[in-house]
């Protein structure tokens, strides 16, 4: 068995990933995060946001998305296996990486600047994502009241 604790800040994202030897637990700390989880088939079996206290079981070979709400999340994950692997669809070590081209264009119809924009545009990032956009920053204020900057 194996745990990690992962502190996501607001809006960060954690790449489609799955657990290639292991089984997942989820348990929600502080924060909030949205998580999608698909099963080996394709299909949707969890589409839905944790809160502080909730857990979420996720089988090996399930792919999971994770997001960050504006709050940001803590959470503590325990593997079923003290070396447990995960393989992620995007970023610098992803399976999109290792697959030339063509075989991207190919596989998902689609044009070869689009399939090198998606190999490529994360390339620098390993496996959390910074939101691409520019957001505005809010302070909260011992009254309340929330000032943006």
């Amino acid at each position: 068995m194996s745990a990690t604790r992962v502190h996501l800040y607001q809006n960060a994202i954690i790449s489609p990933l799955w657990n290639i030897n292991a089984h997942s637990v989820m348990y929600m700390i502080q924060g909030h995060i949205w998580v999608q989880v698909v099963n080996d088939h394709g299909r949707n079996v969890f589409n839905d946001l944790l809160s502080p206290g909730q857990l979420l079981i996720i089988p090996q070979n399930y792919v999971v998305l994770k997001k960050a709400q504006r709050d940001g999340s803590k959470y503590i994950e325990f593997k079923t296996n003290a070396n447990s692997m995960v393989s992620h669809i995007a970023g610098k070590n992803s399976i999109l990486g290792a697959l030339p081209v063509d075989v991207i264009a190919n596989a998902y119809g689609i044009s070869r600047t689009e399939a090198r924009s998606l190999k490529f545009s994360r390339e620098e990032e390993l496996g959390v994502f910074a939101p691409k956009f520019s957001q505005s920053i809010f302070r909260s204020f011992p009254n309340g009241e929330e000032v943006s900057s």
